[in-house]
């Protein structure tokens, strides 16, 4: 059989790019894991199967792999995650991938508005870093947030806004894995959330593997970035000292929970700062994880206190979720797609490629939507 001449330095730089050990590729690919080792070696070939079958695994190009050298990535939006005071610096390729494919279905929403003949959203990149108290008016006039009582449930509260931002014309897409392959995961403690900024589409992206009691917060922390023209990756670290992070932190906190009236109703004199989160929580309709966060800036808990909390939320969310799975497999995958591509892309997709503007496989590659499914999925779940 014809071997591919294939640069074995590529082969190790894919693996492990793809996250993959040598007995995790060889798995993958039903090979020893000695044949794996040795085509790294550079001692053996692949044949050109092998090497076609090795290039979709690591989710690299075919030509890839006869690169003299590994090609220089970055991220396509700006990373503003830090440890400390410094940039990270380091992504995993289902973040790059999850961004990348984000992108793209932007492109196909900015050209479908442009053709519908939408203008643009002017209050994008309205707001500037000077001034915080007109961002907050700002974000409470375009979510119609003006003292009237919010839903009972921060659940409930979460879907609201949800369904505010996509009525000013926003992508919000939520999900905690890459496109709908399950077996690639988003990991929570890489990043948190994701702007794009754009006056014709702009996205919001939540990372579902986080908690749910978070996800409101990095809702809002994402909908500043779009109001100042920023675009970027945040893992909204409450000491992360970037200047628009900071003031995304600083916004979106204050909304959810204003500072002099959260700092009125703290009872400071009780044993256990934690008989504060159920009443703060009720009166603010937000969760738990806000109103610890919001003391945590407020200097009323420590760091210790605050993340032995956090552990304790992280961990009846992975009891919850692997309940659920266990019980019912979760929700219905159609019934996912306006989660996790947003119900404003799903339904401009559907309308197209149901009237024949758009071919079905067009429009199965951005919402995942078999073409022998759309029109069920459009009555069911648009209401088309």
């Amino acid at each position: 059989m014809v071997e591919a001449l294939v640069n074995p330095s590529i082969l190790a730089w894919a693996r492990e790019r793809a996250g993959f050990a040598v007995s995790d590729i060889a798995e993958k690919l039903k090979i020893k894991q000695d044949q794996v080792l040795a085509w790294e070696a550079g001692e053996k070939k692949p044949t050109f199967k092998q090497a076609q079958r090795f290039a979709d695994r690591t989710f690299i190009p075919f030509g890839y792999l006869f690169l003299s050298t590994p090609p220089h990535e970055e991220l396509p939006i700006p990373d503003l995650r830090t440890v400390g005071d410094h940039p990270i610096g380091q992504f995993s390729l289902a973040l790059k991938d999850t961004i990348r494919a984000t992108i793209e279905r932007r492109d196909w929403y900015q050209d479908y508005r442009l053709e519908q003949g939408l203008p643009p959203l002017t209050w994008v990149g309205d707001m500037t870093l000077d001034n915080f108290e007109g961002a907050l008016a700002k974000v409470r006039e375009l979510l119609s947030d003006r003292g009237e009582p919010r839903p009972p449930q921060f659940h409930q509260y979460y879907l609201q806004l949800i369904e505010r931002m996509e009525a000013l014309g926003i992508l919000v897409m939520r999900n905690s894995v890459v496109g709908n392959n399950t077996h690639r995961p988003l990991d929570a403690q890489e990043f948190r959330g994701f702007a794009i900024a754009d006056v014709s589409a702009p996205v919001i992206f939540v990372n579902a593997a986080d908690v749910s009691q978070a996800q409101i917060f990095t809702l809002l922390h994402e909908f500043v970035h779009l109001l100042l023209g920023e675009s970027g990756v945040s893992d909204l670290n409450h000491k992360n000292d970037n200047a628009v992070e900071t003031f995304c932190n600083k916004v979106a906190a204050e909304f959810l929970v204003p500072g002099v009236e959260f700092s009125q109703l703290w009872q400071s004199e009780v044993d256990n700062w934690k008989v504060n989160l159920p009443e703060l929580a009720a009166h603010f309709h937000v969760s738990h994880w806000v109103i610890a966060r919001r003391a945590l800036e407020h200097q009323l808990i420590t760091e210790a206190e605050y993340w032995a909390h956090y552990g304790k939320i992280l961990a009846a969310f992975k009891r919850e979720k692997d309940n659920q799975r266990q019980k019912d497999g979760g929700p219905p995958f159609t019934r996912l797609i306006n989660t996790r591509y947003s119900k404003n892309l799903a339904a401009a997709v559907a309308s197209e490629a149901l009237s024949g503007r758009m071919l079905l496989r067009d429009a199965q590659h951005l919402i995942g939507i078999q073409p022998s499914k759309l029109k069920a999925f459009a009555k069911a779940e648009l209401k088309f």
